[in-house]
C-alpha cells in the first residue's frame, strides 16, 4: 500500500502485528511513509477503557515513543488518548513528557506536536478539548496540530475540526466540522487555512452532528432512502427534519397513521410538516385494524377494564405497518423516541421502538425542543403549533405525557444527574429534588434496562448514552 502513496512524508493510523509472544497481537499505531517505505511508528500508550472504549480487549499497550524527523522539523508524534492525561487522573504514563524528556537529553528542540486522534463527538467536548490543547501548550510551548476523524461510525459521531495552534495559543488553522476538509498549514511562518473564525454553537453542533449521523447510517447500512410514522408531535417532526436534511426531500417518506384517539389538529401538523420539508407523505387509518385487535382479543379479555394493553396494540400496530413499507420499498425505518423517554420506558416494545436507527434516542426532551427551534431559525419547518402543543402519545381520550411523567425540564434534570454525571439518588435529593419523584424515576430507569437492550441503534451526543457504552444487566436490583 505505501507503495502507491505520494513521495512526500504521509503519516497515517492503522493497527500493528506485534511479533512478541505475550500480551495481545497488535497495537494501535500511527506510522509515517515516504518514498514508499515506513520510516516512522508510534504505538499508542494509554488504551481507554471507559464509557464506549475498549482497547484494552484488542491492543496492547505501545513502549515509549521515538522522535519524528521531517526536514528540519523534530515532532512528537501522539495517538488520540496519550495527550488526553490532561483530562483523565488515572493515567500515570505521560508519552508527552517522555518525548520531551528524550529530545532534552539530546539537546534537541521539538518544533512540533501532532495528535493523531479517532475522538468521537459529545456535548461539552469541545470545551474539554480546548481545555486539554490549552494545557499542553501552556506546558510545552509549542506548536501543536491535531488531525480528528471524521464521520459516522453505528453509534458514535466523529466530528473532525482538525486544527493547529501556535507556540503562542493562537489557532492558526481549523478544518470543518462534520464534513472531510484538507486544511495546509505553514511550518515556515505558522500559518494555515482557517475555514472558521469561531467555533459553531453547541446546539449547532448537536444539529450537525445528527444529521450527518442519520446520513452515515443509513448509507453505509446500504440504504438511500427511509421512512418514518409523523403523529403531529414533536419528536417525529424533529426526526423528519433531520432526515430531510441528511438525505434530501425525496429520499424520506412520512407516513401518519392515526387511530380513533388521535386529533385532527395532529393530521393536519404531520401534513404541514411534510409540505413544509418537501417530503412524499401519506395517511394510513389504523382504526379498523385496532377494532379487528379488540375483537380478537375480546373473549379473552371479558371482564377487564382497558389499560395499556390497548394503547400498546395501537403502537404495534403502527410499528407493523411501517415495517411492511420499509421491507417493500427497502427504506430504513427510523424510530423517533426521545432519551427522556428512552430513560423512564414511556415507549412501546414492537411498536414505536420499531426500526433501523433511533437518531435522537440520546436526546433528552429540553433540547428536542432546543433543536426544533434552532431548524426554525431561518424559516418555519417544523410547524410551531407543534412545538407549542402539550406532548400527548394520544392512546387514550384527553391523553398527556405529563399525566404519567414529571414536567420534561424536571425530568431531564434527574436524568442528566443520574445518568450523565453519575449521581447518587441520595446526592439528587439532597440537592432540592422531592423524594418521591427520584425515587420514581429511578425505578423506572431500572426496571426498563430490557426495553433498551431491544432498542435500535442511536446516535451518541451526550457523555452517557444508551447502549454498548452503558453496561447495566437487565436482572438487577441495584439502588444508586
Amino acid at each position: 500500500m505505501v507503495e502507491s502513496l505520494p513521495s512526500i512524508a504521509v503519516m497515517f493510523g492503522c493497527f500493528e502485528k506485534r511479533d512478541e509472544t505475550a500480551g495481545k497481537s497488535l497495537y494501535n499505531s500511527v506510522f509515517v511513509a515516504r518514498d514508499g517505505e515506513i520510516v516512522h511508528k508510534t504505538r499508542k500508550q494509554l488504551l481507554p477503557e471507559y464509557d464506549v472504549f475498549d482497547e484494552n480487549r484488542y491492543f496492547e499497550p505501545g513502549p515509549p515513543g521515538d522522535l519524528f524527523y521531517c526536514g528540519d522539523l523534530c515532532i512528537a508524534v501522539t495517538v488520540c488518548e496519550d495527550i488526553w492525561y490532561y483530562a483523565v487522573d488515572e493515567y500515570r504514563t505521560r508519552p508527552l513528557k517522555h518525548l520531551f524528556t528524550r529530545a532534552a537529553d539530546s539537546g534537541q528542540d521539538i518544533d512540533l506536536i501532532v495528535n493523531i486522534s479517532a475522538s468521537p463527538f459529545q456535548r461539552g467536548k469541545t470545551a474539554v478539548r480546548r481545555d486539554i490543547f490549552s494545557e499542553l501548550i501552556k506546558q510545552y510551548q509549542t506548536p501543536f496540530v491535531y488531525v480528528n476523524q471524521v464521520g459516522g461510525q453505528d453509534s458514535l459521531l466523529f466530528d473532525g475540526a482538525s486544527s493547529g495552534i501556535a507556540a503562542d495559543a493562537t489557532t492558526i488553522a481549523s478544518a470543518n466540522n462534520f464534513t472531510e476538509d484538507l486544511i495546509v498549514i505553514d511550518t515556515g511562518t505558522w500559518t494555515g487555512d482557517l475555514r472558521r473564525e469561531e467555533q459553531p454553537e453547541e446546539i449547532e453542533l448537536v444539529h450537525d452532528a445528527l444529521v450527518m449521523g442519520v446520513h452515515d447510517y443509513i448509507t453505509k447500512s446500504g440504504f438511500t432512502q427511509a421512512v418514518l410514522g409523523l403523529s403531529g408531535g414533536i419528536d417525529s417532526a424533529l426526526c423528519a427534519a433531520l432526515a430531510v436534511r441528511a438525505l434530501g426531500p425525496e429520499n424520506v417518506f412520512g407516513i401518519a397513521l392515526p387511530s380513533p384517539y388521535s386529533s385532527q389538529e395532529s393530521i393536519e401538523d404531520a401534513e404541514a410538516l411534510a409540505r413544509n420539508c418537501g417530503c412524499r407523505f401519506e395517511i394510513l387509518p389504523i382504526s379498523d385494524l385496532f377494532k379487528t385487535f379488540q375483537d380478537s382479543l375480546g373473549g379473552l379479555f371479558a371482564g377487564l377494564a382497558e389499560d395499556l394493553t390497548e394503547q400498546n396494540i395501537q403502537a404495534r400496530i403502527r410499528g407493523s405497518l411501517l415495517m411492511a413499507v420499509s421491507n417493500k420499498f427497502n427504506y430504513l425505518l427510523l424510530t423517533t423516541g426521545n432519551k427522556s423517554e428512552m430513560a423512564v420506558g414511556y415507549c412501546t416494545l414492537y411498536g414505536d421502538m420499531s426500526g433501523g436507527l433511533a437518531p435522537i434516542s440520546d436526546v433528552p426532551k429540553q433540547l428536542v425542543y432546543e433543536l426544533a427551534r434552532h431548524i426554525n431559525r431561518e424559516r418555519e419547518i417544523i410547524p410551531v403549533r407543534i412545538i407549542e402543543k402539550p406532548p400527548s402519545a394520544e392512546l387514550k381520550p384527553d391523553q398527556r405525557d405529563q399525566d404519567d411523567l414529571p414536567p420534561y425540564d424536571l425530568l431531564d434534570q434527574i436524568l442528566e444527574l443520574y445518568l450523565e454525571q453519575g449521581v447518587g439518588r441520595e446526592a439528587i435529593i439532597a440537592r432540592g429534588f422531592d423524594a418521591a419523584v427520584v425515587d420514581d424515576i429511578v425505578r423506572r430507569i431500572r426496571t426498563n434496562e430490557y426495553k433498551r437492550k431491544q432498542a435500535p441503534i442511536g446516535l451518541k451526543i451526550t457523555s452517557k448514552a444508551f447502549g454498548f457504552g452503558r453496561r447495566l444487566p437487565n436482572v438487577q436490583n441495584y439502588r444508586g
